[in-house]
């Protein structure tokens, strides 16, 4: 069983939450951009948030399904349709065998994830399905997607039968997204090594998404960030959302597909809960950094994996009656 690839969109990849502890082997740790949409598109078709989805950047695929199954798409709005008429994001689909699911315009973020009852059946690269493009490892054959490709689908859906087509996200879970602009930070270990304007511009300034940015790191152009005096930085490890300053003083956010270690001075990490906001934004967006606590950034973890915790307990239920 299997899902056929007409058309694959601008960059369409398999991604689950990260390949983890081999970074001190320089094995980076990918996965997906966004990790509450993927995790919400997994859940309401009964995966585990583990289970990897399909990554979507801006234009999305054309995909022909050989299998009846459930599929949720979650994340930006691409405007998505199912033999040509529109359905909705944040919601379980069903599908049939022969079915097309296509996209047209982006009307809002950039990345959007296809969740499939039971997953997609591709192996595991070091415990993960995430596909590293750049080493070309994991995932589909270690790219992304392309014409005529055929993605194995798992046939059993893992027993996923909804007893109604009503499950959605609701809008409270989805608020953080409403501030697009706004992206919460805390002071870097080497905030102090900046100049007092430098340190007022970054958490004041608005800072615009470059085009030079991708996975790996996203470029913020604005007003230059300067040290009060140049300083050699030991390399040390690197976390999704670090924010880096290179000599030029333009910031650098660190993304999904970060290097294990940087040696650039570290001015903000970006609280965690924000990093789907980041991974919405697309080249030519402002973003301003709002400054918080670790003690802020924690509690709104936590409210976040409450919220998550308890979509998961309902779906539980409901697909037990």
């Amino acid at each position: 069983m299997a899902i056929m690839i007409n058309k694959p969109g601008m960059l369409t990849s398999l991604q689950d939450l990260g390949r983890y502890t081999y970074q001190q082997y320089g094995v980076i740790v990918s996965g997906s951009m966004d990790p509450f949409a993927h995790t919400a598109a997994n859940l309401l078709v009964g995966n585990s948030e583990g289970e990897a989805t399909l990554e979507v950047t801006l234009t999305g695929p054309k995909l022909t399904f050989g299998i009846d199954t459930f599929i949720a798409i979650c994340g930006a709005d691409l405007t998505p349709s199912l033999n040509e008429k529109a359905i909705e994001n944040w919601r379980t689909i069903s599908v049939r065998k022969g079915d097309v699911l296509e996209f047209g315009n982006c009307k809002w973020g950039c990345r959007a994830y296809i969740a499939v009852a039971g997953g997609y059946d591709t192996g595991r690269v070091m415990g993960s399905k995430s596909t590293y493009l750049r080493a070309g490892m994991g995932g589909y054959q270690g790219r992304a997607l392309k014409e005529g490709d055929t993605l194995p689908v798992n046939s059993d859906g893992n027993g996923f039968h909804p007893t109604s087509f009503n499950w959605f996200i609701s809008h409270e879970p989805r608020a953080m997204y409403l501030d697009m602009n706004t992206i919460r930070a805390v002071k870097g270990r080497h905030f102090d090594l900046f100049t007092k304007e430098s340190q007022t511009a970054f958490f004041n300034e608005k800072f615009k998404i470059s085009t030079q940015s991708d996975r790996m790191g996203y470029r913020a152009e604005g007003t230059e960030l300067k040290l009060q005096q140049q300083k050699e930085i030991l390399s040390e490890p690197v976390l999704f959302g670090t924010v880096q300053v290179p000599s030029e003083g333009k910031p650098i956010i660190l993304m999904a597909d970060r290097q294990t270690t940087g040696g650039y001075p570290k001015i903000a990490q970006v609280a965690y809960v924000d990093l789907p906001k980041l991974a919405q934004a697309k080249p030519g967006d402002s973003i301003v950094f709002q400054e918080i606590t670790e003690e802020e950034a924690q509690i709104s973890y936590i409210i976040q994996k409450i919220e998550l915790d308890y979509l998961k307990a309902g779906i539980r239920l409901k697909n037990r009656e």
